[in-house]
C-alpha cells in the first residue's frame, strides 16, 4: 500500500508540474500575442486614424494667378521667392508682406511674382532624402494642375505644426488637400506618381545656384537701360518698406 500510495503522490506531483508548466507556456503565448499585437497597432494606427485639426482658411486674392506665379508676365520687375513651407519667418512674409506687395506692385502690373519651394534645400541638393518640405511643394504643384496653386500655398502654409513634426505626411497633405477643395482622385494621382519631384528638387538647386543661403530669399530682376538684366539677392522676411524702396529703384532705372 505504502508503495502504491508514494507512486500515486508522484503521478500527482508531475501531473501539477505538467499543468503548471502548460499553464506557463500558454501564459508566455499569451504574452506574445498581446505584445505583437499592440506592435501592429502602434505601426498601423499612424496611417490610419483620422486625421483632424485641418484649419480651413480664405485664400489671399493672387491676380493673373498662373502655376506657381502671379501678375503681369511683362511687368518690368521680376521677383522669385526661395521659400519652405515649414520655415516660419517664410510663413510671416506670406502673412505679413505679400499682400502689400500684392496690392501695391503686383495688381498694378509693375511685379511678376513667382514662388519656389525649395524645401530643405541645403540637404535636398547635397544627395539627402525627401523632406516634409519638398512633398509640402510637390503636392502644392499638384493643386497647380487643376488651377489652384496658391489656394494650396496658403492652406498648407495655414496647417504647419513645426518643423519636421508631421506637419506634412503623405496622410495630412491629402487631408489640406481634400480641404482646399481639389479634385482628390486628380491630386492623388499626380502626388503618387511623384509628377513633381524633380521640380521640387530643381527649386532647391536654382536657390544654391542663386546664392541663396537661407529661407526665405528673393531674386529681384529688371532690365536696365544699357539692356544689360540686372538681378539682387533680398535676404529674409524683410518688412514691406525694403520692398518698396528696392522695387522703386529698380522701376525709376527701368523707366529711364
Amino acid at each position: 500500500m505504502s508503495n502504491q500510495s508514494d507512486m500515486s503522490k508522484r503521478q500527482i506531483r508531475r501531473e501539477q508540474i505538467r499543468r503548471k508548466e502548460q499553464r506557463g507556456r500558454w501564459i508566455g503565448i499569451g504574452l506574445i500575442t498581446v505584445g505583437a499585437l499592440l506592435v501592429a497597432f502602434l505601426i498601423i494606427w499612424p496611417n490610419v486614424k483620422p486625421i483632424t485639426g485641418i484649419t480651413a482658411i480664405d485664400p489671399n486674392p493672387r491676380p493673373q494667378a498662373n502655376a506657381n506665379s502671379m501678375g503681369n508676365p511683362e511687368a518690368p520687375v521680376k521677383i522669385v521667392e526661395y521659400s519652405d513651407f515649414q520655415c516660419p519667418f517664410c510663413r510671416n512674409f506670406y502673412t505679413d508682406t505679400e499682400p502689400k506687395l500684392v496690392e501695391n506692385y503686383i495688381a498694378t502690373g509693375k511685379v511678376y511674382f513667382t514662388y519656389r519651394s525649395t524645401g530643405n534645400w541645403v540637404s535636398a541638393n547635397i544627395g539627402g532624402g525627401l523632406t516634409e518640405s519638398e512633398d509640402a511643394a510637390k503636392a502644392a504643384y499638384c493643386a497647380g494642375d487643376q488651377n489652384m496653386y496658391w489656394e494650396m500655398h496658403d492652406m498648407i502654409f495655414s496647417n504647419v505644426l513645426g518643423e519636421d513634426v508631421g506637419s506634412f505626411t503623405d496622410r495630412r497633405l491629402a487631408a489640406i488637400a481634400e480641404k482646399t477643395g481639389l479634385d482628390m482622385n486628380q491630386y492623388n494621382d499626380c502626388y503618387s506618381s511623384d509628377k513633381f519631384a524633380d521640380q521640387a528638387f530643381q527649386d532647391g538647386k536654382d536657390a544654391l545656384l542663386a546664392g541663396v543661403q537661407g529661407t526665405p530669399s528673393f531674386v529681384l530682376t529688371y532690365t536696365d537701360a544699357n539692356g544689360s538684366e540686372v538681378s539682387e539677392l533680398i535676404e529674409g522676411a524683410q518688412p514691406f518698406s525694403v520692398f518698396q524702396e528696392k522695387i522703386d529703384a529698380a522701376l525709376a532705372i527701368v523707366s529711364q
